[in-house]
């Protein structure tokens, strides 16, 4: 392994590496807002391609909206998204996100531009991680998701957290202090959102190419 100082070497290292085809803007696999929403809460606890199956169940049922998710009928939510896993548990807090998203915010592209970190990790169900991911890959905010991925790197590199926040403020630290040096590293003008996004891709691709290390 190379010395990394920063969380700007580090981006520079694995962006080397090309573990993110360019044409994919954000790294998420799905480029729907609504669907990453919904998606961010079924992976918990399960890998993708169950999220995958439960949202092709959605679609197939019309519930891939803020109101026929609020509306919908329990029993039927949970058959369609066993595949996740905790169908009971997510099932419900699916159902009362949906009513809370459409009682505070009264449309989705609404919350998409309003909603914050804080308000999120208020409902029941959404962690740290969770409420990152909806608002970095959802509401397209300037948010960097950190997960097990990028804990377990990071110790390869000497680096050990205490806690989210203080992994999270590392990457994001590194990032701003070397911001004038982005453009150049990319060969455009990135957003600091997609920046992010990607940043987070290509921890998890690079993980998933060399668990052990």
């Amino acid at each position: 392994m190379i010395n990394i100082d920063n969380s700007y070497d580090l981006l520079v290292y694995l962006k080397n590496q090309d573990l993110i085809d360019v044409n994919l803007e954000y790294w998420w696999p799905n480029d729907n807002e609504f669907e990453i929403l919904i998606g961010a809460i079924l992976t918990q606890n399960t890998k993708w391609v169950n999220v995958e199956k439960s949202l092709d169940n959605l679609r197939e049922l019309n519930l891939l909206s803020l109101e026929a998710l609020s509306t919908a009928h329990l029993e039927t939510l949970i058959i369609a998204i066993t595949p996740s896993g905790f169908k009971n548990q997510k099932s419900v807090r699916l159902i009362q996100l949906a009513k809370n998203i459409l009682e505070e915010y009264n449309s989705f592209e609404n919350f998409c531009e309003k909603t914050t970190r804080s308000w999120l990790l208020e409902q029941k169900g959404i962690g740290p991680e969770t409420a990152d991911a909806i608002i970095c890959y959802s509401c397209r905010q300037e948010y960097m998701v950190v997960d097990s991925y990028t804990n377990r790197l990071l110790k390869r590199f000497g680096y050990e957290f205490e806690s989210y926040d203080e992994l999270q403020d590392w990457l994001v630290y590194g990032i701003n202090e070397n911001y004038d040096k982005i453009a150049e590293l990319y060969g455009y003008e990135i957003s600091l959102n997609k920046l992010y996004a990607r940043f987070h891709g290509k921890i998890i691709e690079f993980m998933k190419r060399n668990p052990k290390g």
